[in-house]
């Protein structure tokens, strides 16, 4: 049991930032960036209010993801390991082509 508590621990601790993302880049005047550091989106995005709150959704559907699968060890260890090896592979890669439908949209 303690093992599947620390492993909701450990996806509830992956879906924090994902929350702070979106609660606080919301309604910011600096675009959302899905790489660390990017600053060339100023430049890109046109309409930064809009293009903000697609990016806020985003991350927010990243951290139900999240949550979910940790709430899924409770149910199974093996089946929270699954969800969780597919948030971290084919999750990421759905995840960066949102973001560039998100950036194609605004640019």
């Amino acid at each position: 049991m303690i093992g599947k508590i620390i492993a909701f621990v450990s996806c509830f601790l992956c879906a924090v930032p994902f929350l702070i993302i979106s609660a606080y880049g919301k309604d910011s005047r600096e675009p959302i960036s899905f790489w660390s550091g990017d600053t060339t989106l100023k430049s890109k995005v046109k309409n930064l209010r809009e293009y903000n709150r697609e990016m806020a959704f985003l991350y927010r559907k990243c951290a139900i993801v999240f949550l979910l699968t940790g709430a899924a060890f409770f149910v199974g260890t093996i089946l929270g390991v699954v969800l969780l090896c597919l948030d971290c592979t084919v999750g990421i890669y759905i995840v960066y082509r949102c973001y560039k439908k998100i950036l194609h949209k605004y640019s």
